[in-house]
């Protein structure tokens, strides 16, 4: 594969070798990386991205179909955390009784521990992904076979589907909907269902994103603070938003209407990194608690803001006035 950069006129062309001839062919071989004054896009046959010219979102087929790239105009750089799979902006539920399995691999730095499928992968492995697709001009979709957070790669018995969009009318905003059908056993370890808090959805931002805050409504804010971790702090945002700024200003909201729990939230390790690939973060993670049975259906929505105070706090109240109603649907199957 090849990767051409070009920066204010400058070529810089470097082989990279290292890749197998299955995923060249996949990723049609060429993937540009551009950067016209600042503003960097990257085109793959893994990246889908919806761009309105405000800003950018991107799914990736090579890491579950989760969101992997949000960037806007006045914050040019993806601020998606990538670190590892279970990074990203991504969907991760929980079910059945926690189970040391470390007799069949799974890692002990996360054992014992319950059956978690996560969209972007296991500890050392990333999630299939069976459809990937742009339905049109401004919606994306996803259909991933995800696998056990715990276990180094072992898929779970569950579908994850995800419709990723931008509405015209809210040029600052991604709209997005998932979908989790868990296909377990009846009879396997894991057991029966059991209320366990579902991060709607699980997001990790780069750490320079350091700022949290919680909105009140009506443009008043309460600053959240926690010291790094796990384990994360918790918030009780009101309007079910919390948002992340930069030092200069620019941030990212996450709106949740279907939130009925504390949210997690929190930076992991130090520095203001705006690396994408670099282990420090910043986590938030608004959560329902929901007993999922072993053949069940989970539906929400939610929605992600980007620009600076002012135009959060008019976009959030646009979404308070339609969506705050909005809630989680449960269907659980015999």
């Amino acid at each position: 594969m090849f990767w051409i950069k070009f920066e204010l006129g400058k070529q810089e062309l470097v082989n990279a070798t290292s890749f197998s001839s299955a995923r060249l062919m996949r990723m049609v071989v060429i993937l540009f990386s551009i950067s016209f004054g600042g503003i960097e896009t990257i085109w793959s046959n893994d990246l889908l991205i919806l761009d309105n010219d405000k800003l950018k979102v991107g799914i990736d087929r090579e890491k579950g179909g989760a969101i992997t790239w949000l960037s806007w105009n006045e914050y040019p750089k993806n601020m998606v955390n990538l670190s590892d799979p279970g990074r990203l902006i991504q969907q991760s539920y929980y079910s059945g009784k926690s189970l040391d399995r470390t007799a069949d691999g799974q890692s002990k730095a996360w054992s014992p521990w319950s059956w978690n499928p996560i969209q972007g992968g296991g500890v050392s492995s990333w999630a299939r992904v069976t459809e990937f697709k742009r339905l049109d001009d401004r919606t994306l979709y996803a259909e991933t076979v995800p696998k056990l957070w715990d276990m180094p790669d072992e898929e779970a018995a569950a579908i994850m589907r995800q419709w990723t969009s931008i509405d015209p009318a809210m040029p600052n905003i991604v709209a997005v909907r998932c979908e989790f059908a868990s296909q377990r056993q009846h009879d396997d370890s894991w057991g029966p269902a059991q209320p366990r808090a579902q991060e709607i959805p699980a997001c990790y931002f780069t750490r320079v994103f350091n700022e949290a805050k919680s909105y009140l409504g009506n443009g008043k804010w309460r600053d959240e603070t926690h010291p790094p971790g796990p384990p994360w702090g918790h918030a009780n945002p009101p309007r079910n938003s919390m948002a992340f700024f930069t030092p200069n200003g620019q941030g990212v909201a996450v709106f949740s209407p279907s939130s009925t729990q504390r949210w997690n939230f929190g930076p992991h390790g130090n520095g203001l990194s705006d690396d994408p690939g670099a282990g420090p973060c910043m986590h938030v993670a608004p959560l329902d608690r929901v007993s999922l049975a072993p053949k069940s259906t989970y539906r929400f929505r939610y929605w992600i803001v980007v620009g600076n105070t002012v135009e959060i706090e008019s976009s959030l109240e646009l979404l308070w006035e339609k969506h705050s109603l909005d809630r989680a649907e449960l269907t659980v199957q015999n």
